[in-house]
């Protein structure tokens, strides 16, 4: 029914406009702009305990990071795949969260700049900050648990060189502890999981936001959706180019990072392929909660209701040759029909 009091607004007669929309304007929180200042503080004290979670997670991956890893058996034979050279890494790791969590989060910014919808910005954030953490933390128990040599290993066990043995065949590293203990974290690719949690996350975003799947045929748009997946891949070939990782590291951990970032942003906001795909739910769920306080407010008798429902059928019907949408008619246009196109 949300579509048809959308439509209703633009046939109701004047004077009754000027009761609902008072003198044919709406305030900003009416229209659907919800900004920070107005509903901010409601937003972030309704999710607070998601909030108090994402910190859990901090503190969880710090903890993951630090601690060590399963030293599995290496033997002299395993050796021939782990004497690649030690190479410092392409992208650093203090450029991970900059691309992945800080580049997002500006696109986001620029969004709300635009539409002024904090629900947008909020659940953005909040859901790519899952996305990432829950990536990192699924990441390093992984890594802590599995503890795969990387293919730099035999250099980082022997620094010069000389192969040491147990009676069991097993190494007996006298290289750098620090360095030793990172040798046996390779599966899976931090770097890898993360860019593809961050911006897997943003390519979905876009994704919904520019509505490529609108069945209009703009194929060009998915030039858009694909370069935060290029970036990711780029940075996950630098990680085996770097001999940080085998192919199987980067593969697993880029797979996660996606599967982790859908469930994420599925949470807050509809497939990009639907028809609202390009705000989150709860944007809608306050633009439905306008309307019923206005349908409320001003009650309309059943065969009135049924006589705009009809009319607004027959608009949806033939949108293009309703006064509303043609460029004379743009001032009688009803401001709940800037909200539903996203034009607020």
């Amino acid at each position: 029914m949300a579509w048809v009091w959308s439509r209703v607004g633009s046939l109701l007669p004047f004077h009754y406009l000027h009761v609902i929309f008072q003198k044919g304007r709406m305030n900003e929180v009416e229209l659907g702009r919800h900004t920070i200042k107005s509903h901010g503080a409601a937003l972030a004290k309704n999710h607070m305990h998601d909030w108090l979670i994402l910190l859990l997670l901090i503190v969880i991956e710090i903890l993951l990071f630090i601690i060590h890893p399963f030293y599995r058996f290496v033997g002299k034979e395993m050796m021939t795949d782990l004497k690649y050279p030690m190479k410092r890494s392409t992208v650093p790791l203090w450029a991970v969260p900059v691309y992945a969590v800080l580049l997002p989060i500006f696109v986001f910014l620029l969004v709300y700049m635009r539409r002024r919808d904090v629900y947008d910005l909020h659940h953005g954030i909040l859901g790519l900050l899952y996305s990432v953490l829950i990536t990192g933390v699924m990441t390093d128990a992984i890594k802590d648990a599995t503890g795969r040599p990387r293919p730099d290993f035999f250099w980082r066990c022997f620094p010069n060189g000389t192969e040491i043995y147990d009676n069991l065949g097993n190494v007996v590293c006298h290289g750098n502890e620090l360095i030793i203990r990172e040798g046996y974290k390779s599966f899976p690719s931090g770097h890898a999981s993360w860019s593809f949690a961050g911006l897997g996350f943003l390519s979905l975003y876009l994704c919904g936001k520019i509505r490529a799947f609108d069945r209009k045929g703009h194929i060009a748009k998915l030039c858009i959706i694909f370069l935060p997946l290029l970036l990711a891949s780029l940075v996950a070939i630098s990680r085996v180019d770097d001999y940080w990782h085998h192919w199987q590291d980067v593969f697993a951990a880029g797979f996660l990072g996606l599967i982790v970032a859908a469930f994420c942003y599925h949470q807050f906001f509809p497939p990009p392929y639907d028809d609202e795909g390009w705000g989150p739910y709860a944007y809608f769920r306050a633009l439905e909660d306008m309307h019923s306080n206005s349908n409320s407010a001003h009650p309309l008798n059943g065969t009135s209701a049924q006589a705009m429902e009809a009319q607004a059928m027959n608009l949806q019907g033939r949108p293009y040759e309703s006064p509303v949408f043609l460029p004379e008619a743009r001032g009688q246009r009803s401001p709940f029909d800037d909200v539903e196109f996203g034009r607020r």
